[in-house]
């Protein structure tokens, strides 16, 4: 074959590939992220009274990840983490303080999806900056101020920017609405960042807030008597104080020690469930109008959240931060009928950087190094024969909660233990062997049957973070 014949073969195979990877469909994409949600918050996920029957639908029609996580439990650099598909370490989005112009230059999978063709949006709670201009790789920007307001909320909205009257969950899914109603010939991708689960706060004019205090948590008016007479349940390890924690045992300042005075109290449990109920119905919106319009199973829906919460374990409440289960574990459930099985529960270790690789998968888009993720896709599909069985935890610093001062740290989960090694507290190391001991009771540093392990996981660590 000539030269000529040759080069007009190759340019009808690759116009061929090129026209069947043209026909293939792309998905449109949602992602929604609940701040502060608990992998054990709702009705599919075992909870004895929670009413979640959209959260449950994804489940039930999809898949549900048995033991998902999120590296770094805390908000602004977790949310940097799903964009990026990076641990901390390698997005520098390390705490929750103004990080404005570090988001900007962030390279995130938003602006692969828009440089691709899909039309993208933003709306709810960015939190790494105050910064009110849009982000790169939105086509559609709504934002709140910092941590916004449960209430009459300020929105970023470009020329609409200002006060907005109602109850934020169900603005925020108003704006979601308006977008996905939206007229087009391409898929859409949209990340709906939702202020729930966190509680309320004041804005001052210095980018500094404070949490309102009693009732900082507030539900929509019509969802305040739910739950009211439901007991609460409650893991083995709630109101414990700590013990063999030096970190958590440690007296500061005028702090009361950790135990059954320091817990979640119950109707501020009950407070954050009945904020979730307005999150429920408005994916319950979003399905029916996508529903309506035939495009739902066209749609890869996805659900998680940035960190999990403390509900009086170890007796804490608030401080998140830490590497403990309650903490870093959160939900993630997606429904994509031509990929998900219904009623799947992979079992694999997911971490919130997997969602970066694996949209751009679903989008056919191959994932760019550098990037920490993994794509799921060949979980969803069961075909992931090998898969991590560890990974890296970490919490860098930040001023809010006292009790946590001086507690950054870097940590390994594997299937079975963790070592967790502080940066700052000399001789306050943590290990936990989660088979025999899943609530975290018992200390085992010192154990020498455990120091083997030890070692091994201290290797293992410095393999993780040395990446």
């Amino acid at each position: 074959m000539g030269t000529a014949a040759s080069l007009l073969a190759l340019g009808m195979a690759l116009g061929s590939t090129m026209r069947t990877e043209a026909a293939a469909p792309r998905p449109n994409v949602i992602l929604i992220v609940v701040d502060d949600l608990r992998f054990d918050d709702f009705g599919a996920a075992g909870h004895p009274f929670v009413s979640t029957p959209h959260i449950d639908r994804l489940a039930r029609e999809g898949a549900r990840f048995l033991n998902s996580f999120a590296p770094t439990p805390l908000c602004s650099p977790s949310r940097a983490s799903i964009l990026t598909g990076l641990y901390t370490r390698h997005h520098g989005i390390l705490d929750n303080t103004d990080r404005s112009s570090m988001s900007h230059a962030l390279a995130t999978f938003p602006r692969r999806l828009q440089s691709a063709g899909y039309k993208t949006a933003f709306i709810g709670k960015w939190h790494m900056g105050n910064d009110p201009t849009p982000r790169p790789g939105f086509d559609y920007w709504v934002a709140m101020r910092g941590q916004g307001e449960a209430e009459n909320p300020w929105l970023n909205e470009g020329a609409r920017s200002g006060t907005v009257e109602g109850y934020v969950t169900d603005i925020l899914t108003d704006r979601a609405l308006d977008f996905a109603r939206r007229p087009r010939d391409r898929p859409f991708f949209l990340l709906l960042a939702h202020k729930a689960l966190h509680p309320n706060i004041i804005q001052h004019a210095d980018g500094s807030t404070t949490p309102i205090g009693e009732g900082a948590f507030v539900p929509a008016e019509r969802h305040r008597s739910l739950y009211r007479a439901q007991p609460l349940p409650r893991r083995a390890n709630y109101a414990v104080p700590p013990r063999g924690k030096p970190a958590l045992e440690r007296r500061i300042g005028d702090l009361p020690p950790l135990g059954p005075a320091t817990a979640t109290g119950d109707e501020t449990i009950r407070d954050r469930l009945r904020m979730l109920a307005a999150v429920d119905e408005g994916l319950g919106r979003l399905m029916a109008e996508l529903e309506k319009r035939g495009a739902l199973d066209d749609t890869a829906i996805w659900l998680t959240g940035d960190n999990g919460y403390f509900y009086g374990e170890h007796g804490l409440s608030e401080e998140r931060r830490l590497a403990y289960e309650e903490s870093i574990r959160v939900p993630l459930l997606v429904r994509y009928p031509s990929l998900v099985k219904a009623g799947t529960t992979p079992s694999q270790m997911a971490l919130t950087i997997d969602l970066a690789p694996t949209i751009l998968e679903l989008a056919g888009l191959a994932p760019e190094p550098p990037l920490d993720g993994r794509s799921l896709v060949p979980v969803l599909r069961g075909q992931a024969p090998a898969w991590r069985t560890s990974f890296p935890i970490e919490y860098w610093s930040d001023t809010v909660f006292p009790r946590i001062e001086r507690m950054g740290y870097d940590a390994v989960r594997t299937e079975r233990y963790k070592y967790i090694r502080f940066r700052e507290l000399t001789g306050m190391d943590e290990l936990y062997d989660l088979d025999t001991d899943p609530w975290e009771l018992q200390n085992l540093i010192a154990s020498s049957a455990h120091e083997t392990v030890r070692e091994l996981l201290k290797v293992e660590l410095e393999r993780l973070v040395e990446r």
